[in-house]
């Protein structure tokens, strides 16, 4: 975390990967922690396939929802394409997390992808597991529950 005790994490990929998701899910689980969040984003192009970037921050006070160039503590990325024209959100020393962190073929649903990053980037955060599982469950349609909740355990590591 940064000096100012507020977690910058930006999430980029293309249209339809679900970034918006993934950042929808992160915030949640953020706010079920405690924390005061915002959230901001950013599509390139509308169309499925632009570039798409959200901005989540969480702390005990957060007055921006951007993060500002430079300052993110995390960039997930979810398409490798999309690691350059974000990179430059990522302060010094903080922490990438790429598609080829994850094994695509342990995932029950190749959409999950973005859930299991979030399982990755959840074993950096002070958020409880169980936060997290609240937060996919209150987002995503219950049909979807389970290979998603195998994909964060996936990208937990577990």
């Amino acid at each position: 975390m940064s000096n100012s005790q507020v977690t910058d994490i930006v999430i980029g990929g293309l249209g339809g990967q679900g970034v918006l998701k993934a950042s929808d899910i992160l915030a949640d689980a953020a706010v079920r922690a405690g924390y005061d969040v915002k959230k901001s984003e950013l599509h390139g192009m509308s169309q499925r396939g632009g570039s798409v970037s959200s901005d989540v921050r969480f702390g005990a006070q957060v007055l921006s929802p951007m993060v500002p160039a430079g300052e993110a503590d995390f960039l997930v990325i979810l398409s490798s394409d999309q690691v350059e024209p974000n990179r430059h959100v990522l302060r010094d020393g903080g922490t990438l997390i790429v598609p080829e962190q994850i094994d695509a073929e342990k995932l029950a649903n190749r959409k999950s992808l973005n859930v299991a990053l979030l399982g990755l980037l959840s074993r950096h955060l002070p958020i409880p597991v169980e936060h997290w599982q609240t937060a996919l469950r209150a987002n995503l349609a219950e049909k979807l529950h389970e290979a998603n909740l195998q994909a964060f355990e996936l990208g937990r590591g577990r």
